[in-house]
């Protein structure tokens, strides 16, 4: 339903879904949270759009779920912890929101308009004074661009392209279903550095910090059914947040003066919606069913307030302090699992607070999702991914110790016949190609960082999906070893093995190489490796 020329989230199809029929389906924000008990999954295909929605839907579910007059989101309940669980559990006995809720609160007065993403005075999650306040030096509007909204479209002369082939000369519209989830992207993972220009005083400034999830990996407890993801997406209100000031998000209050300092950060809303650093206006088409052009650029220069993402692992640097940990692209979900198991108390990281304090029978039901983007801080987007774990939380060291150190012992040892792989595949290939070297066996040889070779690189794109394979068979629930070393060992053998390739091994030279780099594998089955 069009109303105005405008796109109503509440009730646009924008956001694709899988229901627990296995039927695909399109639904706006009234309709998920309705239907929100028959739905599956959601099945954004940008995942930094996904992680950033599911952020924006934790706290409109806190204000939705309630037993009675007790919301998830009421700061007197969140002051007991015990309570505040409690009233989470009676919301999930209920296994579905309340329609009425629902209603009530996408029909509030003070939201008309809020939820459109192309309302003249409020669109969704944007700013409409961009359109003066973005401008040329003749004070004509000067708008980024509508491929500098889509993230995987080139933009200028050298962009790479990484989905279609889009260009500055002749940009494409974008559905406005497709433009909404790149807004979110954009927010949540934009770019640091050179953006257009704003003009809010005499000079027009045109830098910014990068997005609060940018290069991150989040992850979420994932239930049956999307009530339930939701329902325990509602950050714990255990949060070091400012619990004096009115929790808000971005569509709930009035538009922040940009040179002001920055309100407190406040559970749950701007938590995880109030962090933003960039701005965007979008440029609907005639028929507001696309958009044609946008503006993107800074939204504050004030420094961000900290908060501990839910979402996040976070990782001990070299110097003691904690960062959240960044997406790898070429790093499957498993090998993040000990990390999501255990205690921070055993490890140098701490898993994501979201995953703390789950209802106990719901742990076999629950999985993981994962999001990430890989990037580096500035500018450069590589890959995003989205994973999904077998129902692994029941394994939490607090349901099942046993399992969840045997799967931490699984991990390690994946992880070092890796980086022994990598190692043994460049001492082959120098040993191979390089007359110089010595071939007798106690020689050490020197490698140069630059010159890996092909081997290493083959040899780890063969082991890791026949290490995860290994992982799963030795992870079955119910049993567990201490040796789980063999296993990882005879799996980066196949792969040296495979790089190396048969047709070479007839080359004295080579042969000598693959023997030299197997005994070095075969060194991690030496007790002395392991104590």
């Amino acid at each position: 339903m069009v109303v105005g020329g405008g796109f109503d989230l509440r009730v646009e199809p924008w956001i694709p879904v899988r229901l627990l029929t296995g039927e695909s389906a399109g639904v706006g924000l009234c309709e998920l949270f309705e239907r929100a008990h028959e739905i599956e999954d959601v099945e954004i295909p940008v995942p930094p759009g996904a992680a950033g929605l599911l952020r924006i839907l934790a706290p409109i579910a806190a204000r939705i779920a309630a037993d009675g007059d007790e919301r998830l989101d009421d700061p007197d309940i969140a002051e007991d912890i015990g309570d505040w669980l409690g009233l989470r559990k009676r919301v999930l006995k209920a296994g579905r929101f309340d329609p009425k809720a629902v209603h009530a609160y996408f029909s509030r007065e003070d939201l008309a308009g809020r939820f459109d993403l192309f309302d003249p005075e409020r669109p969704f999650l944007q700013d409409p004074r961009l359109h003066v306040e973005c401008v040329d030096a003749k004070g004509a509007p000067n708008p980024s661009g509508v491929n500098k909204l889509v993230m995987g479209r080139p933009t200028g002369v050298n962009g790479a392209v990484l989905f279609g082939h889009f260009t500055d000369t002749a940009p494409v519209p974008v559905p406005a279903a497709q433009a909404a989830w790149h807004l979110i992207a954009q927010l949540y993972y934009g770019p640091s550095g050179q953006c257009t220009p704003r003009r809010i005083t005499t000079e027009r400034a045109g830098s910014g910090d990068a997005a609060p999830l940018r290069k991150s990996i989040s992850y979420f407890p994932w239930g049956p059914d999307l009530f339930t993801t939701l329902v325990l997406a509602v950050p714990s209100p255990q949060a070091e947040v400012d619990w004096e000031t009115q929790d808000a998000c971005p569509w709930e209050e009035d538009l922040h003066d940009p040179l002001k300092p920055l309100p407190p950060i406040t559970w749950p809303g701007r938590m995880l919606t109030g962090r933003f650093r960039h701005a965007a206006l979008l440029v609907r088409s005639e028929d507001g069913q696309a958009v044609t052009d946008a503006y993107l650029t800074w939204s504050t220069h004030q420094p961000p307030h900290k908060v501990r993402d839910p979402y996040q692992i976070l990782d001990r640097r070299g110097d003691g302090d904690f960062q959240p940990r960044e997406a790898d692209g070429a790093r499957a979900l498993w090998r993040d699992l000990d990390s999501l198991l255990l205690k921070d108390s055993r490890q140098d990281a701490q898993r994501p607070p979201a995953l703390e304090h789950l209802p106990a029978p719901l742990l076999p039901r629950l999985r993981v999702r994962a999001y990430g983007f890989d990037q580096d801080g500035q500018q450069k987007d590589s890959v995003w991914f989205r994973a999904t774990s077998p129902r692994v939380l029941q394994w939490q060291e607090e349901n099942d110790a046993e399992m969840a150190y045997h799967v931490k012992r699984c991990h390690m040892a994946a992880e070092q016949a890796g980086d022994r792989l990598d190692f043994a595949a460049r001492i082959a290939w120098k040993m191979a190609t390089d007359t110089s070297v010595d071939p007798s066996p106690k020689t050490k040889i020197k490698l140069d960082a630059r010159k890996p070779g092909p081997w290493a690189s083959a040899a780890r794109t063969r082991y890791w999906p026949a290490a995860e394979k290994q992982f799963w068979q030795l992870t079955e629930a119910g049993h567990t070893t201490d040796r789980v070393d063999r296993p990882f060992v005879d799996v980066a053998l196949a792969a040296l093995d495979e790089a190396i390739g048969q047709a070479n091994r007839a080359d004295i030279r080579v042969a000598r190489a693959r023997h030299r780099a197997r005994g070095v594998l075969l060194a991690l089955l030496q007790p002395s490796a392991s104590s």
